[in-house]
């Protein structure tokens, strides 16, 4: 029986949206994965996920590990950097001093090493797990989009913790970047590599967008998710006919997400959004949300706008189920995001649509200065920049289709697979 412990770092849904996609894929690939036993660790939100995806249904539970990763303070607008900073050496809300989050979580997870006697590692994020692995000379997998990212608010005194922590990422066997190679690597400006790295170590395996059949490779990415025209939603977008409208997306941990939702918010206020129809996703599983408002200012359930024919300004859904996404991006002239690598690759590559990026940190503002200098997107720290940034994008909407069609052309949606292969080749399969 082999064993595969996966580490997956808890900021943020991207990690995990990543490993369980690589996990369908190495499965596939190994026959189903019957002779393969799978652990898999992370805290708070994360290992609650995995609890409910593995354990009352699947009884793994008893593979499910709680490891508490030492994570950033919450502030108003994502991670707050003076908390997290005091953090270092004080108990911040409730969290421990980071110093001493470290030595319990390392030991956490050198007792499940030590237990489990992995064969193969795969890390999203998790540095620590680099250490062991490579002290215990077991192959390790680390997936990532950053190693040393430029850095613009924060500045020069974050560079010491920066170099630290790629120091850690280089201990892997191999590093593979969850995006196509240069020069379509929308987190470039987050990698920086020096070159004994880049040539011993890395791999740019693609991003891990939905499930594909096959490899790697390729053409666009977004994959199988069903396409249903039953849905209320549906029938909504279907009566007023495709496009005119913004996709508005809120991502991320709890402060990420209320943060973008009041930038987004007041853009709508402002008199030039008054006929800017558009769709909010508020990435949260609450039904309540699920609203339409009209031109008049009149709200509805979606069942009874769409039942009414109503003419629509604003759509809200707390959660968007992946056939109506797939939808919604297909229709969409443009998506407003804050800069998350695995958002911006699912739609300037696997839908070809323009973004406006509304960074929260520094690794958004990276990823969107990248897309800015490519003419695939804008970047927006204002909100008189978001309501100009649509103007540019409705007034030259064909030179952007023209440069997305050419990324899309170039974009690599396999990563899951190809990472699979690579494990698979480690395993010996």
């Amino acid at each position: 029986m082999r064993k595969i412990g996966q580490f997956i770092y808890p900021w943020g849904g991207g990690h995990y949206s990543r490993m369980m996609r690589f996990d369908r894929a190495l499965a596939a690939r190994m026959g189903g994965g019957a002779a393969t036993e799978v652990h898999y660790s992370s805290k708070g939100r994360i290992y609650q996920r995995l609890l409910e995806r593995f354990g009352a249904d699947g009884g793994q539970t008893d593979r499910i590990h709680e490891i508490l990763m030492p994570t950033p303070i919450d502030g108003d607008m994502g991670p707050s950097l003076s908390r997290s900073l005091a953090n270092l050496l004080l108990p911040v809300e409730g969290n421990p001093a980071l110093v001493s989050q470290i030595a319990n979580y390392l030991r956490q997870e050198r007792r499940l090493y030590d237990a489990q006697k992995f064969d193969l590692v795969v890390n999203d994020g998790d540095v620590g797990s680099n250490i062991l692995a490579r002290n215990r000379g077991v192959p390790c997998l680390f997936v990532t989009n950053q190693f040393r990212p430029r850095l613009y608010r924060t500045r020069a005194y974050l560079y010491p913790a920066a170099a630290f922590i790629a120091r850690q990422i280089a201990k892997a066997t191999k590093i593979l970047v969850a995006d196509s190679p240069p020069p379509h690597t929308i987190c470039e400006h987050n990698l920086n590599f020096p070159d004994e790295v880049e040539r011993e170590k890395v791999v740019y395996v693609g991003h891990f967008t939905e499930d594909r059949g096959g490899g790697g490779g390729g053409g666009g990415g977004s994959a199988t998710a069903e396409k249903r025209s039953d849905t209320n939603l549906a029938r909504l977008l279907g009566q007023n006919g495709t496009g005119g409208f913004g996709y508005w997306m809120r991502t991320g941990d709890k402060s990420t997400n209320d943060g973008t939702g009041r930038r987004y918010e007041e853009a709508f206020a402002r008199d030039e959004m008054r006929a800017e129809r558009r769709i909010v996703s508020h990435a949260r599983n609450d039904g309540s949300i699920d609203s339409v408002t009209d031109a008049g200012g009149r709200r509805y359930t979606i069942a009874e706008a769409a039942d009414r024919g109503a003419d629509w300004i604003q759509i809200d859904v707390g959660f968007l189920a992946e056939g109506d996404k797939d939808a919604v991006l297909g229709a969409c002239d443009y998506a407003v995001i804050n800069g998350s690598h695995t958002v911006m690759g699912e739609i300037m590559g696997g839908k070809a649509k323009p973004i406006i990026g509304v960074p929260i940190y520094d690794e958004h503002t990276n990823n969107i200065r990248w897309a800015r200098e490519r003419g695939l997107g804008a970047l927006a720290n204002s909100t008189g920049q978001i309501i100009e940034a649509i103007r540019d994008i409705r007034r030259n909407g064909s030179e952007y289709a023209d440069r997305l069609s050419e990324f899309s052309r170039n974009f690599d949606g396999g990563g899951a697979q190809n990472a699979a292969k690579i494990a698979s080749d480690i395993l010996g399969e």
